[in-house]
Formats: structure tokens, C-alpha cells, sequence
């Protein structure tokens, strides 16, 4: 039989073995939100935009070459060329996936994989965005939640056409990052979209949408249209899509049905006809569930976004 004093000694073990595992979990979570916190600026906002320093973007794109992705030596082939042009689907031979769940895919040059190296709780690419045309060709649309969680992302970076650790089109610093100032209010779903102007370490002066070609971004799109979204899982060293009628879910939202879009691939573009971006997955839910995506509805506010990021 175990007398008192021994039970005692048991108990008191047993709690201060409780403690220091608490201890040990707190200490572990106080290194956590500082990794984060490493890796998150203020910015400016009010006006919802981040001037990138080029010395830190400079390091987050050396870590990425550095053991995670390599450039090929050539790009495989000109981007502007990639895919013969625009294909009318509304008139076409486009048809939904059967069943309707995402599916590997052939990597693309004007989309690609978001990347953001060290210690800040997310794996090496967290999101997906794809190129847009703009005036300045260097310009990339996400989901907001992808760029801004409590702070500006500074550790990010593009790799579009990526594909099984190779980055052949390079690795894409970004230089500003605009976020409508009501998302970092409060994170608003209806707003969450993220334009990010870009430029490619080493070397200077080449055009991002020079490299790959862009989508066309249209802004209040009719809906039901037929669709295609496409992204990056976390897990994942290659792309998914799925095609699928996209409606309205509300005025500020549009709803796509297609089973197995995972994590990371928030941010990914919503297409139409070939080559018109009309989306990228994020909104509601961040960005909806196992059979489910959304975004947030291109109207009068992401058009706002789209001119402010664009302006020189």
C-alpha cells in the first residue's frame, strides 16, 4: 500500500511535470509569434500599402535559391507565346472537370507558387498568384490574407511556372504591396485581394510580364461564367486545377464547386475564357472548404486597387 507521504511525492511529481510542459509549450509559442513577428512590417495602414527594402527582399530571394528552388538556365519558352492565345469558352468546346475535383496540372508561365522562407509557421510556399497585365508588366494578383496577417509580409517571394523545385521563368521580389485598408481593418472577406509589383534580384530592368505574358484582369465579371481555377497545394511541388461553372454567392462574392483545392492554393486565379482573370481564391471562409472556393467579387473596390497599385 502507498502511504500519504509517498502519494504526496506522486502527485507533486506529476504536477510539476505538468508545469514545466507548460513551461516548455509556452516558451515554445513565445518563439513562434516571434519568428512571426520577424517576418511582419506596418507599412502604411491607412493607405494599405508596403514599400518593400530592397536589401531584405534581396535576402528572402538568396534563401529560396538557396536550397529550396533553382532557376533553369533558359526559360522553356517565351511566355507571351505560351498557349496560342485567348480561347472563347462561352463559344468553344469547354467542358467542367468529371468529377468535379481538382486534378494535377501542366505548370503555366504567368501563374506560379508564393513563397515565404524561415521561421514563420508557414511551409516554404504558402499561396499561389498569377501575373496580370499593367502598364508597368510587374505586377501580381493574390489573396489579401496571403501578403497581410497582422503586418506586411517582407519575406516573400514569386516563382511563377513553378514546378519540382525549379523556378524557370526566376525568382520575383516584390517592390510594393497594395491591400485595400478596410482588410487590415478587419479582414473583411468581401476584400480580400492583394496586388504586389514585382522585379527579379540581379537583374535589372527586365519586365516580369516580359518573361512570362499576363492575364487579362476584367473587372465586374457576369456571372454564372465558365471557370478554371488553378494553384499551388502546400504540399504539393506541382500545380492542381479545376474547371467548373463559377456563380454568384452574394453581391460580393463568387462561389466555385470543386472538390480537393487545398491549402496553398489561396491566392490561385480564377479564369475565364482562356486567359481573363476574373478572381483569386480567397473571401469567404479564406477561401472556402473541401468542395468549395470563393473570392472575393472583382467590382468598383478591387478596380480601385488595381489603379492605385498601377499608378507609377
Amino acid at each position: 500500500m502507498v502511504s500519504r507521504v509517498e502519494a504526496r511525492v506522486v502527485r507533486g511529481s506529476a504536477l510539476l511535470a505538468v508545469l514545466c510542459a507548460l513551461l516548455l509549450a509556452g516558451g515554445w509559442y513565445v518563439w513562434e509569434l516571434r519568428a512571426i513577428a520577424a517576418h511582419l512590417a506596418d507599412g502604411d495602414p491607412e493607405r494599405g500599402v508596403y514599400q518593400q527594402d530592397p536589401e531584405r527582399a534581396d535576402r528572402t530571394a538568396s534563401e529560396v535559391l538557396d536550397g529550396i528552388v533553382q532557376e533553369a538556365a533558359e526559360p522553356p519558352m517565351d511566355g507571351k507565346a505560351f498557349g496560342g492565345g485567348p480561347v472563347s469558352w462561352r463559344s468553344g468546346g469547354w467542358q467542367p472537370s468529371d468529377p468535379l475535383e481538382a486534378r494535377p496540372a501542366a505548370a503555366e508561365p504567368a501563374i506560379g507558387a508564393l513563397f515565404s522562407p524561415g521561421p514563420d509557421a508557414d511551409p516554404d510556399h504558402h499561396c499561389s498568384a498569377a501575373v496580370v497585365h499593367s502598364p508597368g508588366g510587374d505586377l501580381i494578383v493574390t489573396a489579401a490574407h496571403c501578403v497581410y496577417t497582422g503586418g506586411f509580409r517582407t519575406n516573400l517571394a514569386f516563382a511563377p511556372g513553378y514546378r519540382d523545385g525549379v523556378a524557370p521563368y526566376g525568382v520575383w521580389v516584390p517592390t510594393r504591396i497594395d491591400v485595400d485598408p478596410r482588410w487590415i481593418d478587419d479582414q473583411d472577406p468581401d476584400l480580400d485581394v492583394a496586388f504586389l509589383r514585382l522585379r527579379r534580384p540581379g537583374y535589372p530592368g527586365q519586365r516580369l510580364e516580359d518573361v512570362t505574358g499576363a492575364e487579362t484582369i476584367a473587372f465586374g465579371p457576369e456571372l454564372p461564367a465558365p471557370t478554371r481555377v488553378m494553384g499551388y497545394p502546400n504540399d504539393s511541388e506541382e500545380p492542381l486545377d479545376c474547371r467548373n461553372t463559377a456563380v454568384a454567392a452574394g453581391p460580393t462574392q463568387l462561389r466555385l464547386d470543386c472538390a480537393d483545392v487545398p491549402n496553398g492554393t489561396s491566392g490561385g486565379p480564377v479564369l475565364t475564357d482562356g486567359t481573363t482573370l476574373i478572381g483569386v481564391i480567397g473571401g469567404r471562409d479564406g477561401g472556402g472548404d473541401d468542395e468549395t472556393s470563393y473570392s472575393s467579387y472583382f467590382g468598383d473596390g478591387v478596380r480601385a486597387l488595381y489603379e492605385r497599385a498601377t499608378k507609377p
